[in-house]
């Protein structure tokens, strides 16, 4: 009997259709086999159980089920020798088996072992959301949903690939279909059926895990550097006068004008505290002095951090926590002590800096209060992105640190509304799963962990672009969650609002050249007086063949180039810090354009023009996101897919690749217009390690 029920080997993808009765499954194996030009096999069953109706009007009956069973492997394998690359099956085994459980509470253990082991590529579940059709065998009308969960449970209980298949008739095959060619794809990048699931509820894109996997194998496309831009030859320089104006400029206009301020805010602080981890991992308690460990690991930080621990915002806090570890604490040595105050820090028992956001960290002393960086960014909310008495303001986050964000918001929150006699809009959300990308071996092939599961990493800070673009604003101001300040928040507001009215004016001159544009009624002094302002505002050349367009090449082309989104960017001399700047970058057709190029993109022979960069990575970006109609940019539509990052980590000791999307604003706004403006180092305040907030700018008192 359980020779009959042995599946025939192949290579042939089987496809199943799973569910309850009368939900769609026989429609679309017939669709789709069709589609594909391949057979489909029927469900044996309904002609068996027809015939005995018609027989003896009587349905089906315990000993029914193996002989059902039976015939319905025999037309599947018969099948198999005729199908052409996919087999598509009405029903299996693990259908008749839940049934049998419905109907008669108990399974053939023969039925229930092949159910088990019988393997199909991929099962469509099919839902119950159409009509319920009678016939001479369908007897189940009602309880449908409970029907539906149980067989749901048994493609669980069995560890079933499967997709559920919802809609109407044409919407079940147009997703079926789509479903099926990628599946195809999947297969031919080494993925196996649970692979292909996991990616498809994460809805990431199977092309771009192919380019991805392309890039990883054969490398990114080099950058090609012209020069680095610097004052008066891609950055432009502001006065305090002129930000004055421009910030007086935004202030007038902000009133009709939607603001929002967009912080990225997720993952852990794990590098702000990466030497003191090191520390901890290293240091040998019973072998070495503290000092021995600093001199021996040539470790500054450390040996900093322990010189002035005092003056941390957190000091108090973990200092009471650290005499709770030690026995005896006043009387034990200055290394004691020290270890027991960063064990304090870093434990996940205790205080686990490391392990939660930045946002959230104690960053500020205040003299009645400690203000974290959260803290911050609503008080300069209030300050430069306040508009009609309402202040908006976006964390980007983890979705496990969500309540703590919350948290502090709402503690804080209420104090400065009523201060400020302003509400205060505080929304979240996380970077998209979609986005994330699949590592990859040293072979370039998928990596699998231990347990034989996919890796999957964040796609990096580019990702963000997605949250970017579900924002609803005319203005965006775009700061990290570390840069922040305790003192001169009058400059940081003037500074901010200085580019929001750079930007304002940005537009509505490329609003009102793209309506006389779209007019008809433009004139040739027009079209030239449109490519000065391209050159001398924009920092973009006309072709080097412009003169020889007809007239509404001419115009096709300024549309092209004017209807973008626009980016203003606050850039600060480069005073050491690690990172990229801004640079010319030229095409592949020769074109030299402004860009943002992070240093790890350079290559060793343009080392010379990166060692020539007068200014650093923007400190602040204000944007502008909407269109000459109002309407949102698709954001998405100007990332430049070829800037990227190929990172190097480890699996448990096991080498792997991955390719992290282009950079917020680096490759992912490539494609925006795009103006560089100078503005004074004290902007510029990031706490990248934890003894960056021994910094003046973290440390003032000024409340």
């Amino acid at each position: 009997m359980e020779e009959n029920l042995k599946q025939q080997p192949t290579e042939i993808i089987k496809i199943a259709f799973y569910g309850p009765e009368s939900t769609g499954k026989t429609t679309l194996a017939k669709q789709l086999a069709a589609e594909f030009e391949t057979l489909w096999v029927p469900e044996f069953a309904r002609e068996y159980l027809q015939q005995k109706w018609n027989a003896t009007r009587q349905n089906c009956e315990p000993e029914d089920i193996i002989p059902i069973a039976n015939g319905q492997i025999q037309l599947e394998n018969e099948a198999l020798d005729k199908a052409k690359n996919i087999l598509f099956c009405d029903t299996n085994l693990l259908v008749t088996k839940v049934f049998s459980d419905i109907y008669y509470g108990f399974c053939d253990p023969i039925l229930v072992n092949a159910a088990q082991n019988h393997n199909y590529d991929l099962f469509f579940l099919t839902d119950i959301d159409v009509p319920w059709e009678k016939d001479d065998l369908r007897d189940k009308p009602n309880n449908r949903k409970e029907t539906f969960a149980v067989f749901e449970q048994a493609l669980k209980d069995n560890k079933k690939p499967y997709i559920i298949l919802s809609g109407n008739k044409e919407e079940r095959l147009n997703k079926a279909i789509e479903i099926i060619k990628d599946f195809n794809k999947s297969k031919k990048l080494g993925f196996n059926s649970h692979d292909f699931i996991e990616i498809y509820r994460r809805k990431i894109s199977f092309e771009n895990i192919e380019y991805q996997f392309q890039l990883v194998r054969n490398g990114l496309p080099k950058i090609n550097l012209d020069r680095p831009a610097i004052l008066n030859d891609g950055i432009t320089a502001l006065s305090r006068e002129e930000a004055i104006y421009n910030a007086t400029y935004f202030d007038e206009k902000k009133k009709n004008l939607k603001l929002k301020k967009f912080v990225p805010a997720s993952g852990a602080a794990t590098r702000m505290f990466k030497f003191l981890s090191e520390f901890v991992n290293d240091y040998k308690t019973d072998e070495e002095t503290i000092n021995a460990y600093i001199n021996r690991k040539k470790d500054k930080n450390l040996a900093l951090f322990l010189v002035a621990k005092e003056k941390f915002a957190f000091y108090n806090d973990v200092l009471k926590t650290a005499k709770t570890l030690v026995n005896d604490y006043d009387n034990s040595s200055k290394d004691v002590k020290d270890y027991a105050f960063i064990i304090a820090m870093l434990s996940p028992n205790h205080f686990n800096f490391a392990g939660k956001p930045k946002g959230i960290l104690p960053f500020h002393k205040y003299e009645n209060h400690i203000a974290t960086a959260i803290e911050e960014h609503l008080n300069e909310c209030i300050w430069y992105a306040t508009s009609n008495e309402i202040s908006d303001l976006h964390f980007t986050v983890s979705e496990e640190h969500q309540a703590d964000f919350e948290a502090i918001v709402n503690e804080i929150k209420g104090k400065f509304e009523s201060q400020n006699n302003t509400s205060i809009s505080v929304k979240y959300s996380y970077q998209d799963k979609a986005t994330d990308v699949v590592a990859v071996n040293l072979e370039g092939k998928p990596f699998r962990d231990e347990n034989n599961n996919l890796v999957f990493r964040p796609g990096g800070h580019g990702s963000l672009i997605n949250n970017l673009n579900n924002l609803n604003a005319d203005i965006i101001f775009i700061k990290n969650i570390d840069n922040v300040i305790q003192n001169h928040i009058e400059d940081i507001a003037l500074y901010k609002k200085a580019l929001a009215g750079i930007v304002i004016k940005i537009q509505e001159s490329i609003f009102n050249y793209l309506l006389l544009l779209e007019s008809g009624l433009v004139l040739d002094e027009n079209l030239n007086e449109i490519v000065v302002f391209l050159a001398s505002k924009l920092n973009i050349t006309a072709p080097e063949d412009f003169s020889k367009y007809t007239k509404e090449s001419k115009i096709e082309h300024l549309q092209y180039i004017l209807n973008r989104p626009i980016r203003v960017c606050g850039m600060v001399k480069n005073e050491g810090e690690p990172g990229g700047g801004p640079f010319w970058v030229r095409d592949t057709k020769g074109n030299a354009f402004l860009q943002i190029i992070e240093a790890s993109q350079i290559n060793d022979d343009q080392i010379k023009i990166l060692e020539k960069a007068t200014h650093f990575n923007p400190v602040d970006l204000v944007c502008a996101t909407k269109n000459y109609q109002g309407q949102q940019f698709e954001l998405t539509k100007y990332v430049d897919k070829n800037m990227g990052f190929i990172v190097e980590k480890n699996n448990n000791g096991k080498p792997l690749k991955a390719f992290e999307l282009p950079g917020l604003w680096n490759g992912a706004m490539t494609n925006w217009l795009t103006v560089f403006v100078e503005v004074p180092l004290i902007t510029f305040n990031p706490v990248k390690t934890v003894n960056d907030l021994l910094k003046p700018a973290h440390q003032s008192v000024n409340e």
